[in-house]
């Protein structure tokens, strides 16, 4: 795939049905990003080496589970090793996350309860509340990606997830390097980053729908590195007009 625009890989089995997945095209409009993207379904990813390839950013957009969860975490381990920008929401929060934790000693079986509750290694499970259709408060942490993109300490955000980070592998991943850049008012996980350049994203919450600044701002900063303050108010003016 060639373009005289960097293109976004939007990785994710897209459904109308799904309302991030109609508004991520949208708000990505709205942001007046110089960028093109495609979607591209999971079941489609065999090679990410050479499926992803032509793109200068992936987003692991929500909407799990996946056709084929392989893909999503090769797509993911793609991004992390070639340093190409990326943006995980929800599912693809979650997704990287078992990624990462795959190439960790002892967790080269690190699963997701949704699909593999058995598995003996669960970093993603259930969250005791519901998070689906909520909104709360989240802290950023000083000197994080998200701290400079929004340029405040604290923010109001909404989520649709039934799953999240299991605490008991926070230490192992956090000394193995993933830098969590976000937290909510209990101390859980909202965000992390990966100490790279450029910096990596991965957000629980549904980005694409409810915080409106973090993934219209965070994907905008990703591809053309800089922020970008109009860009602030795509995804929730994108989610408000798709609901009317």
């Amino acid at each position: 795939m060639t373009s005289s625009k960097r293109s976004i890989a939007l990785v994710g089995d897209y459904s109308p049905e799904i309302l991030a997945h109609r508004a991520i095209p949208e708000a990505l409009a709205l942001a007046g990003a110089d960028v093109t993207w495609s979607w591209i379904s999971s079941g489609d990813i065999r090679n990410a080496s050479a499926d992803l390839a032509g793109f200068a950013a992936i987003w692991l957009v929500p909407g799990s589970p996946y056709i084929n969860m392989q893909g999503t975490l090769d797509a993911a381990r793609f991004a992390r090793k070639t340093q190409r920008p990326f943006l995980g929401t929800c599912g693809g929060f979650q997704h990287c996350l078992i990624d990462f934790a795959r190439e960790l000693p002892g967790l080269g079986d690190a699963d997701h309860a949704e699909t593999s509750p058995q598995s003996k290694h669960l970093v993603i499970t259930a969250l005791s509340c519901s998070l689906v259709e909520k909104s709360g408060e989240i802290s950023l942490i000083p000197g994080s990606q998200l701290h400079a993109i929004y340029g405040v300490e604290t923010i109001v955000e909404g989520y649709h997830c039934n799953y999240g980070l299991n605490p008991e592998w926070r230490p192992a991943l956090e000394n193995a390097g993933l830098r969590f850049s976000a937290f909510d008012t209990s101390g859980d996980v909202r965000a992390l980053e990966f100490r790279l350049k450029p910096t990596l994203l991965k957000l629980r919450s549904q980005g694409r729908i409810t915080p409106r600044r973090r993934d219209a701002t965070a994907s905008d900063s990703l591809v053309h590195r800089q922020r970008v303050p109009n860009a602030l108010s795509t995804l929730r003016d994108a989610r408000q007009g798709f609901r009317r």
